[in-house]
């Protein structure tokens, strides 16, 4: 009987990784003992880290984003459907459509969601760039924006040791934002204040999520004349008014609320029921050697799903990708799991418009920074222009 491995996500996760079964297990597949399905809500593909330079009028959407089944190997069956429901005890899926779906093994990867609602009155008065539809409004803000004071903050899941979206991303456009507006030549009538909020993971009173990083961010900002805070975690807005509280007690005026929201999983993933997350934020329990569900072992978790503190980053899912296609192969074949995950990220930061810093963790080794240069620069916009897209396809 043939097996059936379900892919769900049509983001970098999903999309590198059915690309990677198929050639894990291409003589399964070949001869039909193996089909792999990916299930996406969109016939697109959107290089979702790109959506941070729409903020700043450096991509468009031509550049950001391809036909999904373009990225895909032909032995893949691609289909535009929606998951609205996980039953991971019976192996099946409930779509849009009204289908069923069964299967053998399943690869959970469908990201996560800003939630800015959460936070009271951040929705009406926040700018964020997590989409490309707030980030193109983000770019409209900043283009006409020329006096007054830019104040960000960073808002962090409220499961303990869940980071917030892609780690690096407020320190990268808060450096990107201060370049922007030197080009525009109104920086010096712009007041940027960087914020984090008290506890962020393990860490408390920084700067980011990581010690090292911390350590080094006073004086790169001081040098630019960016202001900072510790200890800012954002209870609510008042849009009127134009001011941010937070839950130490503190009030702060803004003139543009640039923040990095809280997030939560898709609706299916949050009534799937399984999720043992804090606030319904829906994280899947993931066991962070296997990626398997835990108690599910023919399910595998990825990306912005998981419940690990690592980045909810594709610099994530570049690394787990290989993980649940050996694991799924060596269960197949062997009946057992046979690789690791040791929690490893890689990227290449953006450290203004220019400079590039690549960077690099796991479980057991926190960032080691390093200055940024523009040959790191260079090497960010080789892999937004091109790597990226060889990345999905599951060539690098």
């Amino acid at each position: 009987m043939t097996k059936h491995i379900l892919v769900v996500g049509g983001g970098i996760g999903g999309t590198m990784t059915a690309n990677s079964i198929v050639a894990k297990l291409y003589p399964e597949v070949a001869r039909g003992a193996v089909k792999v399905t990916l299930l996406s809500d969109s016939p697109w593909h959107y290089y979702k880290p790109a959506f941070m330079y729409v903020a700043f009028d450096m991509f468009f959407e031509g550049e950001l984003r391809r036909k999904q089944q373009s990225l895909l190997r032909p032995e893949i069956d691609f289909r535009v459907d929606k998951v609205t429901s996980f039953d991971f005890a019976g192996s099946k899926v409930q779509t849009q459509s009204g289908k069923t779906i069964g299967y053998d093994y399943i690869v959970v990867s469908t990201g996560c969601l800003p939630a800015p609602e959460r936070i009271p009155g951040l929705k009406e008065a926040g700018d964020y760039f997590y989409q490309q539809k707030p980030a193109l409004q983000m770019a409209e803000r900043l283009r006409k924006f020329e006096k007054g004071r830019i104040f960000i903050t960073v808002n962090f899941p409220k499961t303990p040791n869940v980071p917030h979206q892609c780690g690096i991303a407020p320190v990268e456009t808060t450096l990107m934002l201060d370049e922007y507006l030197r080009r525009k030549g109104v920086r010096d009538q712009v007041e940027i204040v960087y914020t984090y909020p008290t506890v962020s993971q393990l860490l408390r009173n920084c700067l980011f999520l990581q010690q090292e990083v911390c350590e080094v961010m006073p004086a790169i900002f001081e040098s630019k004349g960016i202001k900072y805070q510790r200890g800012f975690t954002l209870a609510s807005v008042d849009p009127e008014r134009k001011v941010a509280t937070s839950e130490e007690g503190k009030e702060e005026g803004f003139d543009l609320l640039m923040c990095t929201p809280p997030i939560r999983a898709v609706d299916a993933v949050l009534e799937s029921g399984v999720s043992q997350a804090a606030n319904n934020e829906g994280w899947l329990p993931t066991n962070r050697q296997t990626l398997q569900l835990e108690g599910f072992p023919n399910a595998y978790v990825m990306g912005d799903t998981v419940d690990l503190p690592i980045s909810k980053a594709g610099g994530s899912c570049h690394n787990q990708c290989p993980i649940i296609a050996n694991n799924i192969a060596g269960d197949l074949r062997l009946g057992r799991t046979v690789d690791v995950y040791d929690g490893k990220v890689q990227a290449v930061a953006q450290m203004g418009l220019e400079a590039g810093m690549p960077l690099w963790y796991d479980y057991d080794e926190d960032v080691h920074p390093t200055p940024p240069t523009k040959v790191g620069g260079l090497l960010r916009k080789a892999f937004n222009r091109g790597i990226y897209w060889s990345v999905a396809r599951g060539i690098i």
